[in-house]
């Protein structure tokens, strides 16, 4: 997980230094950057128009380009990147739909239900035309589209009697609109009374009733009243500007903003004294003002923050978010993460999307599962402190430069998907090239995997674990409650044949006991210290030899098991004088019978004090019939007994899951000896 979030996070640095790039090449080619302002007397008529549309402002009754011009101009400075946005944005516009609503539950779920956002619904009465022709209807759905507004045609001949109910004989426009200022609040429906049907006279009625939702000055003596009045919004947002009423994406951001920003217009055009907004610092008109308990903030100045509808939604949700902003913030970074899995796993091509599917599976439940106790810790009435402190952390981070290019960058990237998807796939190709050769260089064969051999080993695992419990012990020889329990008995008496055949996972042979076999008199007393040393690590799992030991002994398994030409021995150490058949019954006796002979050629033993207590002291591997040489690699089993490394492994490996000399079963925890019971000299045949 630490590894998928560390390589999202450098795509986002990757992200943020190739828009910069882009920058840079804009500016070296053409001379001008995105927040460079726009003289409107150089744009074209046509021009002026799509910025006039953006913003939300009629222009029907100003032929002339210098009454455009001016209309412009007061309503905000322009900037290149908010020009080219608009004109993107009108080529994008073609493929607005509209929704045809099946009957009242429809209705009533898109419409009245809605509480945050405004719908423009025609109403086609029964045998009646509608109210707006098809290519006026189109321009009107294009045009409203731009701010939010979603749009929608019910046909009365799907559902009379709602139509009856409702009062409507005959077709019109239906607008839905918040009744109140506050949050989810009622929806109140207006009906088009008007008589021209013309898409600007229908666009200024709607403009006009969403605007009636904000407060409006008009002297200066109400601004100071309301400019030093405290109440429960903490965030207001004020505009300043010589118009007869706010552009349209002003309006209707302050319907999508209800009940967490009060959006304020303050209407100049007929003040004679201005020096208060001198004096609260507002000295350029139009000014776009944002007034938090931590300060002022001038909306404009700073990269991305456009006169727009999508630049300033950006600017505040990143101040005042909702938690279905975090949460679909959390769902989308999240799900980047998952994908990140694809281009990390190596092998087959179905093992890749067999683990992306686990992973986004995995990653979405968890992340539902921790926002409930989020959603429920939020309720809590005591906590109204932490979401202020919240808010006012996030004001204060999001106020910053860095935080403008990120708002710009992602306006930037979600304007052109194209380009945000291919340099995610390219990220992911070079992470997939980057771990593709780190496997190779260690040696790691599930890189060459086929589909075919990946869903063998997987229908392997899969039956195994399906029929068969893990048999493993955890940290052997750490004490486990696994003997005691019956399931594996029961299942083994459900299952006749199973007992017969038995599917153990092998698992547990990695938890085993390993060390290396050392004799006294061979190493000088420094060596032997060492040696002690290193002993005592492996004897608790922890040195560094016995891990690669298992590594080197797991992956090659397999090819141990059918390409080994017989029971030798594997050691390849030096000889030592030593290793002759010697051993003790018990860890906790010295003396005693054995099954194996000890006799002595240079008065030269093994180094006992190097064994696990638990294990039973001999010489002589009963697998392979060879003595333990200087530098073996040993292995003991639950019961005590001790062999060659490989010798065992190739034994348990090979689906004879027992001890080769007393038949304890090797994924068994065996209690320890009360009492010393002398060992059997029987070796199997």
């Amino acid at each position: 997980m630490w590894l998928k979030l560390f390589f999202l996070l450098l795509y986002f640095l990757v992200l943020f230094v190739l828009a910069r790039f882009f920058e840079a090449i804009v500016w070296y080619e053409t001379g001008i950057f995105a927040t460079q302002l726009v003289d409107p007397v150089a744009l074209s008529f046509k021009k002026l128009k799509t910025i006039l549309e953006c913003r939300g402002l009629g222009y029907s009754g100003l032929p002339e380009k210098k009454d455009v011009r001016e209309l412009v101009e007061k309503s905000g400075d322009l900037m290149e990147g908010e020009l080219y946005s608009a004109l993107k944005e009108e080529e994008a516009a073609e493929s607005v739909s509209s929704t045809n609503f099946s009957g009242e539950m429809h209705f009533y779920e898109l419409v009245e239900d809605t509480k945050d956002g405004i719908w423009l619904v025609q109403v086609i009465a029964n045998d009646r035309s509608p109210l707006v022709g098809k290519i006026h209807w189109e321009k009107m759905v294009k045009k409203v589209s731009r701010f939010g507004i979603r749009t929608g045609t019910f046909n009365c001949s799907s559902d009379p009697r709602y139509c009856r109910r409702r009062g409507w004989v005959r077709s019109t426009l239906i607008m839905s609109v918040p009744q109140t200022s506050t949050s989810k609040g009622k929806v109140m429906l207006k009906e088009y009374s008007g008589r021209k049907i013309e898409v600007e006279h229908i666009f200024k009625w709607i403009t006009a009733h969403a605007a009636s939702r904000i407060k409006t000055i008009y002297n200066a003596e109400h601004l100071k009243e309301e400019w030093n009045k405290s109440d429960q919004y903490w965030v207001k947002i004020y505009l300043f500007a010589n118009l007869d009423q706010p552009p349209a994406f002003f309006s209707a951001l302050s319907i999508k903003f209800t009940g967490r920003v009060e959006f304020i217009f303050v209407n100049v055009e007929n003040w004679d004294n201005k020096s208060y907004m001198t004096d609260i610092g507002v000295y350029n008109m139009p000014s776009y003002i944002l007034r938090t308990p931590e300060g002022i903030y001038r909306y404009g100045n700073h990269t991305g923050e456009f006169i727009s509808l999508q630049a300033m939604d950006s600017f505040l949700r990143s101040l005042q978010p909702e938690v279905n902003d975090l949460f679909v913030l959390s769902l989308v970074l999240v799900n980047l993460m998952a994908w990140m899995d694809l281009f990390i796993t190596q092998g087959a091509t179905i093992k890749r999307f067999v683990v992306l599917i686990s992973t986004l599976g995995t990653y979405n439940s968890l992340l539902i599962i921790s926002w409930l106790p989020v959603l429920g810790f939020l309720q809590l009435p005591y906590l109204d402190s932490f979401y202020e402190y919240s808010l006012k952390l996030l004001r204060y981070s999001n106020t910053t430069t860095l935080a403008s290019w990120v708002r710009a960058d992602w306006m930037f990237y979600s304007s052109h998907p194209a380009l945000f998807l291919s340099t995610y796939l390219g990220h992911g190709l070079l992470i997939d090239y980057f771990e593709k050769k780190r496997r190779r260089n260690n040696n790691n064969d599930e890189v060459n995997a086929n589909n075919l051999e990946w869903l063998s080993s997987l229908w392997d695992w899969y039956t195994s674990y399906l029929f068969h419990p893990i048999a493993s012990f955890q940290n052997f020889p750490v004490e486990s409650d696994w003997d005691e329990d019956p399931d594996l008995f029961l299942e083994r008496l459900a299952f006749p044949d199973l007992w017969l055949h038995p599917l153990i996972p092998t698992d547990y042979i990695k938890n085993l006991p390993m060390w290396r076999f050392k004799c006294l008199g061979v190493q000088s007393e420094e060596e032997i210290s060492e040696g002690s040393q290193d002993i005592e690590n492996d004897s608790d799992s922890e040195s560094t030899d016995t891990f690669s030991s298992e590594k080197e002994v797991f992956e090659d398994k397999q090819s141990i098991v059918h390409n080994s030409p017989g029971r030798a021995s594997l050691c390849d150490a030096e000889a030592c004088s030593c290793a002759n058949k010697y051993c003790q019954t018990s860890p906790y006796e010295r003396k005693g019978r054995s099954y194996g002979s000890y006799n002595t050629n240079e008065d030269m033993e093994p180094d006992w004090l190097t064994w696990p207590a638990d294990m039973l002291h001999c010489t002589e591997c009963v697998v392979c019939l060879e003595n333990f040489e200087n530098g073996c690699l040993l292995m003991g089993l639950p019961c005590g007994h001790v062999f060659h490394q490989n010798c065992i492994v190739m034994w348990l490996a090979g689906g004879r899951h027992c001890c080769p000399v007393c038949r304890w079963p090797s994924y068994k925890k065996k209690q320890p000896y009360a009492q010393h019971q002398p060992l059997s000299n029987d070796v199997p045949s």
